[in-house]
């Protein structure tokens, strides 16, 4: 039930224990200055040359192929089985650019203008959390690897309540200092997903204390210890944090979808803006155990989430096995 991406998705850096301990350091430290020089770099171009770039980067990717851009194509075949190869391809193109522009925005969002981060972010559907989140209430919302998650979590921290998220832990250790640098620099409040307290507890003592957005991407079960559900009519396996939590204190549960679609210079980064979509207040339907109400909760934040993803596939930036039977088939 973690928020946003790590710096291993950009780089795909590996911790595979190297045998020379020079190797480690040398790499930990390129690991750190790559991503310091993106962010000074990134952010001191020009708009166009910007995203230009991460296009050019979105492409290679497609061309070099991998594991991942194969978990990419597989899972967009599932969500749009209709599409021949040709109309695939482009898709997985066109996906890779969507995930390429979430970081280049990433890389540029300290240097934006509250101004420029309302105007390039529009919302539906969030009447209701509002006048919760007004009244002091906090607000769980389950969200997906969808759009730009930090973008939106930027915009509802200044519109909605101070945001608070779940983050796996990077290595190196600087490099994860880095995001939650940058995070705390927008409005969000991080947890560790390890190596410090109890990342559940820390979110109950959150949803308790009132007065925030906890805000979880919990569309891809990182401890297996997660639920069973229908997405986009597949089983796949997601965490039950989001409704475990609200069950456990009260705290009311939303389904949140975020997408790109493309939009005016003026109110746009890049060309684009991310829109973001909640559901009606999400409530049990089954009677029974806390297990029980916690898989229907899911199970109506799948639901939430398929018709989004179906419609704007590109933005559904899901590298990692999220069905069950790419769970038992051993590959990444």
């Amino acid at each position: 039930m973690t928020g946003g991406r790590g710096a291993a998705g950009l780089t795909d850096h590996v911790n595979d224990q190297p045998t020379d301990r020079l190797t480690h350091r040398l790499t930990d430290l390129l690991t750190v200055g790559g991503f310091k020089l993106g962010w000074r770099a990134v952010r001191a171009l020009p708009e166009p040359a910007a995203y230009g770039l991460f296009n050019r980067i979105a492409d290679l990717s497609v061309r070099r192929g991998g594991k991942r851009v194969d978990r990419l194509r597989s899972n967009y075949r599932r969500a749009r089985p209709e599409l021949d190869e040709p109309a695939l391809d482009a898709l997985v193109r066109a996906g890779m650019r969507s995930y390429m522009r979430y970081y280049c925005e990433a890389f540029r969002l300290p240097s934006l203008s509250r101004d420029q981060i309302d105007r390039a972010v529009v919302c539906h559907g969030d009447a209701e959390v509002r006048r919760l989140t007004a009244r002091g209430e906090t607000v769980i919302a389950f969200v997906g690897h969808l759009g730009n998650f930090d973008l939106a979590a930027a915009w509802a921290a200044g519109q909605l309540a101070p945001v608070t998220t779940v983050a796996e832990r990077l290595e190196p250790e600087a490099v994860f200092e880095e995001f939650v640098s940058f995070r705390n620099a927008i409005g969000m409040d991080i947890i560790p997903l390890t190596g410090g307290e109890d990342p559940f507890a820390a979110l109950v003592r959150t949803a308790r204390a009132g007065g925030r957005l906890i805000a979880l991407a919990s569309d891809r079960d990182l401890t297996s210890n997660g639920v069973e559900v229908e997405l986009v009519d597949h089983p796949a396996r997601m965490a039950k944090g989001p409704a475990v939590l609200s069950l456990l204190t009260g705290a009311p549960l939303f389904a949140a979808s975020i997408h790109y679609e493309p939009a005016p210079k003026a109110s746009s980064l890049g060309g684009y803006r991310t829109v973001i979509q909640f559901s009606d207040q999400l409530r049990p339907r089954v009677a029974g155990t806390t297990a029980d109400k916690a898989r229907d909760l899911i199970q109506q934040c799948a639901d939430h989430l398929s018709p989004a993803i179906r419609a704007h596939t590109s933005s559904w930036h899901m590298l990692q096995r999220v069905f069950v039977e790419d769970l038992s088939d051993g590959t990444s």
